[in-house]
Order: structure tokens, then sequence, then C-alpha cells
């Protein structure tokens, strides 16, 4: 018999030399998991919005005592805030990215998030689409057992990715092609903030929400589940960009810590994490 893989306890590669960059004191303590897609989000979010923090990485299926002081659930990620006194923590990566959101918009002047109101709208639009369709479906299909459950589930996350990408390019359409742009600069002031969707764009909310599934369906997804990520010019462009993004490196691990952790996963262990456990009830994610 096969000998069954164990989730890792520590990063590799470009992830564990930002971690190591970052292990001294500062106001802001994110307390991660190396192969968390929820952690990565606001990893990248920590990154390229340029907040200074330290990264402790705790094993969330442990639950240790100070993780659950900002985590009542014990989940990853959590945020200690020490400026307080006492310090607070915080809690869901949604929530956490809008802190983060706020707190630059005070600090380092840099956002996530156009500047126009209805170009605001259109990116949690995607961001809803992203929470509510696209990670749910990825561990449907990660776990499912049956063939034909796979197959169901393969399709709806496809599915889900092409429905992303129609409302990227309805804020493309809208927002820089509508908005009567007459040259390059002016595309490139009325995208600011669309995301990576756009040829010389930068991170957005949406590319920050969803990168680390995308990430994942190109390795775990591809090497459990046979997942072969949609064709076509302007998707690819889309995830070359987002992969080669300074602030998506960072935070990414080589592929063997993702092989290894997402293989209790693949296989639907009992007990394998609390989003498991919610996926196969059929209730919402924790």
């Amino acid at each position: 018999m096969t000998e069954q893989k164990n989730y890792h306890l520590k990063c590799t590669g470009a992830a564990l030399d930002t971690v190591t960059q970052h292990s001294e004191a500062e106001d802001i303590t994110l307390f991660g998991s190396c192969f968390c897609p929820f952690v990565q989000r606001v990893w990248i979010a920590l990154e390229y919005l340029q907040i200074p923090y330290k990264y402790y990485e705790v094993d969330p299926y442990k639950k240790p005592a100070d993780l659950l002081e900002v985590s009542p659930k014990g989940l990853v990620p959590g945020l200690k805030l020490h400026k307080y006194t006492p310090p607070r923590g915080l809690n869901e990566s949604t929530v956490i990215l809008e802190y983060f959101e706020d707190l630059a918009a005070n600090t380092t002047k840099r956002s996530l998030l156009p500047a126009d109101p209805y170009a605001r709208a259109l990116v949690r639009l995607q961001c809803d689409h992203i929470s509510r369709s696209l990670v749910p479906t990825f561990y449907r299909f990660l776990q499912a057992q049956e063939e034909s459950a796979q197959i169901e589930h393969g399709k709806e996350f496809r599915s889900g990715l092409e429905t992303l990408v129609t409302l990227f390019e309805r804020a493309e359409s809208e927002i820089v092609q509508g908005g009567g742009a007459a040259g390059v600069g002016e595309q490139k002031a009325l995208g600011a903030g669309l995301g990576l969707w756009l040829e010389g764009g930068n991170l957005s909310l949406s590319d920050v929400m969803v990168g680390p599934w995308i990430f994942r369906a190109s390795n775990v997804l591809k090497h459990y589940r046979g997942f072969e990520l949609p064709s076509g010019h302007k998707f690819e462009a889309w995830i070359a960009r987002l992969f080669a993004h300074p602030a998506f490196k960072a935070t990414c691990s080589t592929e063997e810590l993702y092989l290894d952790s997402y293989e209790r996963y693949a296989q639907n262990r009992p007990n394998t994490s609390q989003v498991a456990n919610a996926i196969n009830s059929g209730k919402p994610l924790p």
C-alpha cells in the first residue's frame, strides 16, 4: 500500500524566502499555514500593499492557543494587531482584505480597488462570484471520489472560470472601452484597479481573491483530477501575468508542498479540514 502523504508545516521556495524576510516583530502578525489558499490571498495583499507584517506559521489542525486568541474557530488566516493594548485580533480572509485596503489608504497609499464607484462595484461582483461559486466548486471537484461526480464538478469549475472571464470582460468593456478613452494613457488610468486581465494592469482585489485557487488548479487539480485550465490568448495571458507578479510569486511554495498537502483532499479523508467537512455535508464554507 502506498504511504499517505501529509500536509507540510513550513513554506518552501520563494515563500520561505519571504517568511525569512518577515520574521521580525511588527504591528501586524499574520498567522498562516503554508498550504492554505485563504492565507495566501491575504499574504499577497500584504506584499502588494506594502504593509509591514510578521509571518507566523501555525499548524491549523492543532489549533494552538495563540491562534485561537485571534481566530475563535482556529481557522487561518488570523491577524494579531499589536498596536492596541491589549493586542486585538481579526479573522476571515475577506474581512482581513477589507481591513488591509482601508489601512493602506491611510498609510502606503496603495489600493486593490478602482477609484470609480461603479468600477469598484464591478470588481466586487467578480469577488462575489469567486466566493459563492469558484471556491466551493474547487473543493467539490477535488474531493469527489466517483468518476461521474468528478466529471460533473469539473464542468462546474470550468463554467465558473468562464463566468469570471465574462465578468472581467464586462468591466473592461464598460469602464475602459466604454469610458471614451482616447489613448493608452487614458485607458490605463481608467483600468487602474481592474486587475491583470488588462495588459499593463496591476493586481486587483479579484486577482488576489481568486489567484491562490487558480494556482492550485494548475498543479493540484491537474495532478489529481487531470484538469487543464481553459485555453485562449487573453485567459492564458492573464494567468501568466498573475503567476509572474512579484507579490504573487513571493507567496508561492514549490509544487511538491501543494501536491503533498492536498492529497488528503483528493482522497477525501475523514476530517481533512473544516472546509472539507462543510463541502461533504453541503453546508456553507466556515
